[in-house]
């Protein structure tokens, strides 16, 4: 998939936003924002952003996620919405729309956020080391498919094949609309 930044950005500031101080760490939002990926591909068969999963020393992380706050992606809307400052804080410039989130999306962050929000980025980190598709990469980081993902929930090998091949073709039409 293309990274849908504007979405990614949407999806950060509403968890951001959800904190009263307006920041927070950029390793808890990383794992904030996986856990809700991660969550939506077990209940829909699709994640929320449809960011690269990938397997890291502190965690499962979103690959275009961490490559937008590190200054690696050259992120126009995010660069926009967001600063760094402090010890690895992450903190909103400006207040985007929710245009792209539906509200089943939005129910899904508040029930993370909810769940977790209140977690360190340390219990969060060690919280994603006990999930079944994390593999420790040794100091590098290992990509983890949705398909990886899908099979430690309530799916048969079928409904796996069948998301792989709906998320493929959405990956197919992504890529031709981004082309033109």
């Amino acid at each position: 998939m293309n990274l849908q930044e504007e979405k990614i950005t949407q999806v950060a500031a509403y968890l951001v936003k959800k904190r009263s101080q307006g920041y927070m760490s950029y390793m808890k939002l990383v794992k904030l924002l996986y856990l809700a990926d991660r969550a939506a591909l077990l209940k829909w068969g699709r994640p929320i952003t449809f960011d690269k999963f990938v397997s890291m020393p502190h965690g499962m992380v979103l690959s275009g996620t961490l490559d937008l706050i590190n200054g690696d992606e050259d992120g126009v809307v995010w660069n926009s919405t967001f600063e760094l400052f402090g010890d690895r804080e992450i903190r909103l410039k400006k207040d985007p729309s929710t245009g792209k989130l539906s509200k089943a999306e939005i129910k899904l962050l508040d029930e993370i956020f909810a769940e977790f929000g209140s977690k360190t980025r340390w219990e969060l980190r060690d919280y994603t080391h006990t999930l079944p598709e994390w593999i420790d990469p040794n100091g590098s980081s290992i990509p983890v498919g949705f398909s990886d993902v899908l099979k430690f929930g309530d799916r048969t090998p079928a409904e796996i094949e069948s998301i792989k091949g709906e998320l493929e073709s959405l990956s197919s039409l992504s890529s031709l609309i981004a082309s033109k």
